[in-house]
């Protein structure tokens, strides 16, 4: 007798059916991800990292580290975490280029921001704060995601650091590490570091930056009654010297407000800090003038600056012993590099780092501004000191300057419209061309 067929076993019809359905899904194209949905998903991972507190005076550095290594596995980069300061973990990513013996690139930003104050909340979607500050490291994140997705292989090494305490001077973050072995085995050829945002259409770009001098003067007199009237009191004495100074501030202010020069090309003189008086548990003693008194100033130079002029007028002028003054420096950062040169990096023909820089902004439909001196000071200049170009940039435009102001924010549409700026940046800058000269060569850079 013949067996029955199992109940399980399908007919030729169903088979037949099930053939031609299995036929059409593989030719059916499979819906894509909406390109609305993948900016979300961009806009998302940056404010995850807007979301981790790492303001100073005590950042939460390790959760930092630990999201960003996170996002650098998710974009095919290697990853090393650096702790040359106990406490101040300093993350090195690499993306491996065909050609490791060309000088590299380093895309550098810091983790830290500055404490906030009285920031807003800021409405949902478009803006947060210290979004400007933070942006420029996610962005080379992303930038590179898009590369690697579209099969780019860069010719050099591409190298990324996110380091701690920029904000604070950067001596136990970025100055640490470029005195290590690690630093020294990544022939860097050329650094892109942060910049400032541009309230117009044109992108700006930064070859120097003034150095810090940061200083007290003390002034010392004899006390007496507050009703007395007498010369050479410590007050007296101070405040001729705060006059003087305010007359200097004056002179270099007026040049910017003219538009006879840049913000960074002139010398600015701010005032810290006052201290003077004699304290009580509700306030200071008003009837007696103080024996001591004591100002703090931090001052910037530019690298053009005559430092030795501005020595003397300190010394004869500002803080003379004459009135019983004396002055120390906190920080003072020298405006030349180690080979006695000015601790600037050529933006013109000459430099051909420049050349695909610009060209490569423009390429994105981007348009660079006149390169500026940087008014203040970021990492950059660690590397200037050592002879290696760098470039401030941060690709913001239509963006108002909010530096570490309480409100300080960046557009969804400029942060997505930057991603594709330092797409084409890295593209160009890691891609050996037969044209230029030979890289192999610093010295030629």
């Amino acid at each position: 007798m013949a067996s029955k067929k199992s109940s399980t076993q399908a007919s030729p019809m169903a088979a037949a059916a099930a053939s031609l359905l299995l036929g059409l899904l593989l030719v059916l194209p499979v819906p894509a991800i909406s390109s609305s949905d993948a900016e979300e998903a961009v806009v998302s991972r940056f404010r995850e990292y807007l979301r981790i507190d790492t303001a100073q005076p005590a950042p939460d550095y390790a959760a930092a580290v630990a999201f960003l290594r996170g996002q650098a596995g998710a974009a095919g980069l290697e990853a090393r975490t650096l702790e040359l300061v106990a406490g101040k973990p300093l993350l090195l990513l690499r993306w491996p280029g065909r050609r490791p013996s060309l000088p590299s690139l380093l895309l550098n930003s810091h983790t830290d921001v500055v404490p906030g104050t009285t920031r807003p909340s800021p409405p949902p979607s478009t803006r947060h704060p210290a979004a400007s500050t933070r942006c420029v490291g996610m962005q080379y994140l992303e930038a590179i995601r898009r590369l690697r997705s579209a099969g780019f292989i860069p010719d050099r090494n591409i190298y990324l650091t996110f380091v701690p305490d920029e904000e604070i001077g950067g001596h136990e973050g970025i100055e640490a590490f470029v005195a290590s072995k690690e630093f020294k085995d990544m022939n860097i050829g050329l650094v892109l570091d942060e910049g400032l945002a541009s309230p117009g259409e044109e992108y700006r770009v930064f070859y120097g930056e003034r150095s810090p001098w940061w200083l007290t003067i003390k002034a010392k007199g004899a006390p007496g009654h507050g009703a007395k009237l007498y010369d050479g009191s410590a007050m007296e004495n101070l405040m001729k010297s705060v006059e003087a100074i305010r007359r200097f501030r004056t002179s270099q202010f007026d040049l910017v407000k003219s538009g006879a020069k840049a913000e960074g090309d002139v010398v600015s003189v701010n005032l810290a800090y006052l201290k003077a008086g004699t304290p009580t548990p509700t306030g200071f003693v008003m009837n007696l003038q103080p024996s001591e008194a004591e100002i703090g100033l931090d001052i910037r130079l530019p690298p053009s600056v005559h430092t030795e002029a501005l020595e003397k007028r300190l010394a004869e002028e500002w803080a003379p012993s004459s009135r019983n003054l004396t002055f120390e420096f906190k920080q003072k950062t020298s405006v030349l590099d180690n080979f006695g040169k000015p601790a600037v990096t050529p933006a013109d023909s000459s430099n051909v780092w420049w050349a695909l820089f610009e060209e490569a902004v423009k390429r994105a439909g981007g348009k660079l501004g006149k390169p500026e001196i940087f008014p203040a000071s970021t990492d950059a200049r660690y590397f200037r000191v050592l002879g290696i170009p760098a470039f401030g940039f941060s690709p913001m435009t239509n963006t108002p300057i909010l530096l570490h102001d309480h409100n300080e924010f960046l557009s969804k549409d400029e942060y997505l419209k930057g991603i594709g700026i330092y797409e084409s940046i890295i593209r160009t800058l890691a891609t050996l061309k037969d044209s230029n000269v030979d890289y192999e060569s610093r010295a030629e850079l």
